[in-house]
């Protein structure tokens, strides 16, 4: 098994607490509302912290129907959260999982810089494709991006 490991960073004018609250800790009803063309519900196990299982359930049509995770670790006074994909079309054959470790830090200026390390672990010598990974960061982002939008839209949202 080898263990590929990505950072990647973004930044945001809104202060951690907000956009943490919105995008982590109320993700399952929040992303659904604003992107509904690509992620259809969010169903969760368990109180949503350590422990719960949330599946992803995407719009009929697409590439994939649902993926799992498994909330390692939610904790709202750091903003840290840490998530393993355990099950779904987003695992092929050759990841034998993919963790998930985000981080949101206040900048200077009152807003964020958001951190998520991605590890894959692959079975045997397989190697991932930069295009894959690349597809998946920018989906990221996106999410990311109209989260931030609707909090700077509705500034009373997750105050």
């Amino acid at each position: 098994m080898a263990v590929t490991t990505f950072t990647e960073e973004n930044t945001s004018p809104l202060p951690p607490k907000r956009i943490f609250k919105a995008s982590i800790v109320d993700s399952h009803n929040l992303i659904p509302k604003l992107m509904p063309q690509v992620i259809k519900s969010i169903e969760v196990q368990g109180d949503g912290g350590a422990g719960s299982i949330k599946t992803i359930n995407f719009p009929d049509g697409g590439n994939f129907k649902s993926i799992k995770h498994c909330v390692d670790e939610l904790n709202e006074d750091t903003y840290t959260y840490k998530y393993t994909l355990i099950e779904g079309e987003g695992l092929v054959d050759n990841l034998e999982k993919i963790t998930y470790d985000v981080r949101f830090e206040q900048t200077a200026d009152g807003g964020s810089i958001s951190k998520v390390t991605s590890s894959y672990y692959t079975v045997g010598d397989f190697k991932l494709k930069d295009e894959e990974i690349k597809a998946g960061k920018e989906k990221v982002l996106v999410m990311f991006k109209a989260v931030e939008a609707y909090l700077l839209q509705n500034p009373e949202a997750y105050a």
